[in-house]
């Protein structure tokens, strides 16, 4: 059976800029190369999606420019059903400048442009017609649109997960209706409950900071090359992350949630979603760029054999 996620968030362009190390304030430095690529938190996780094999719907907002063509012929190549996708009249194509260093970390600034068209009615429309056994968001659309379907995806009992990404210490958490998994990385977990996540005793204390803020089934902090801390709110357990070189950390955590996204409805095992999407994170991280990077089914599937690994 093919399950169809929806995923309702963010499309952009990505300028990819790498760089021996990213510069200082007041500092000029020259890069290596650079190049223009799909991304987007929500494009990348739609991206993901469709190629673990998921039917893969996005709702999104573009702009009516070159950028928002370029990237709508990119989804339909890649089998993303893009039914819901609107184009804003007075708003570009969002665009974010990826800054990559030669160890793999990156450095992202992010103009959300027709990001922000991206309405509560607009969302709304999409989960009716849609009827997905999931949905994804993330936080780079408005906070109006995703508290807004929490409520629809409580109502219907059809399972939310939010990329709790970029963070504000300024959002409501707290306006979010109860959600299947609510997953931030390393520094927004930080960000909105003060707590590093940097031992197993500190994610405990996050994740007891985070209950009082959004209810969740489960609590999925993602914690890079640690791999990811998952809790029920009572317990908690880590999964490391798999050994690979790393090229690029763009997409990682995007691709994560949107593998355990997918296999959590496909298995119903937290567990195995968690192992699921550190796989697919390994193999995003080991190759530069953003959708492009993520692995396909079989792609992923050589890794695991390779690897002998199983869930």
């Amino acid at each position: 059976m093919q399950y169809k996620i929806l995923t309702v968030s963010s499309a952009n362009m990505d300028l990819n800029m790498r760089v021996k190390d990213a510069p200082v304030k007041g500092q000029t430095v020259f890069g290596r190369d650079y190049c223009y690529v799909p991304g987007g938190k929500g494009a990348n996780s739609a991206v993901a999606v469709a190629k673990l094999g998921g039917s893969s719907y996005f709702c999104a907002s573009l702009g009516n420019d070159s950028n928002g063509k370029a990237l709508l012929n990119f989804y339909k190549s890649l089998s993303v059903r893009t039914d819901y996708i609107s184009f804003s009249s007075d708003r570009p194509t969002g665009l974010a400048t990826v800054t990559v260093e030669d160890d793999g970390a990156n450095r992202i600034t992010v103009f959300s442009g027709a990001n922000l068209s991206l309405s509560p009615v607009i969302a709304a429309d999409a989960f009716g017609k849609a009827c997905p056994d999931a949905v994804l968001c993330h936080f780079e659309i408005p906070f109006e649109t995703v508290t807004h379907l929490s409520r629809l995806c409580y109502e219907a009992g059809v399972p939310m997960f939010i990329d709790a990404g970029p963070a504000d210490k300024n959002i409501n958490l707290r306006a979010l209706s109860p959600v299947c998994v609510f997953s931030p990385n390393e520094t927004e977990t930080e960000i909105f409950t003060g707590i590093s996540p940097d031992t197993e005793k500190n994610c405990v204390a996050a994740v007891n900071k985070l209950k009082s803020m959004v209810a969740a089934k489960y609590y999925v902090i993602k914690l890079g090359k640690r791999g990811a801390a998952v809790s029920d709110g009572t317990s908690l357990e880590l999964f490391p992350a798999y050994c690979v070189p790393v090229k690029d950390t763009t997409a990682a955590g995007d691709s994560f949630t949107a593998a355990l996204t997918l296999e959590y409805v496909r298995s119903g095992s937290i567990e195995k979603a968690c192992r699921f999407g550190n796989a697919v994170a390994a193999v995003t991280v080991s190759r530069t760029g953003a959708g492009e990077s993520v692995p396909t089914d079989a792609e992923l599937n050589k890794f695991l054999t390779e690897r002998n690994i199983k869930f």
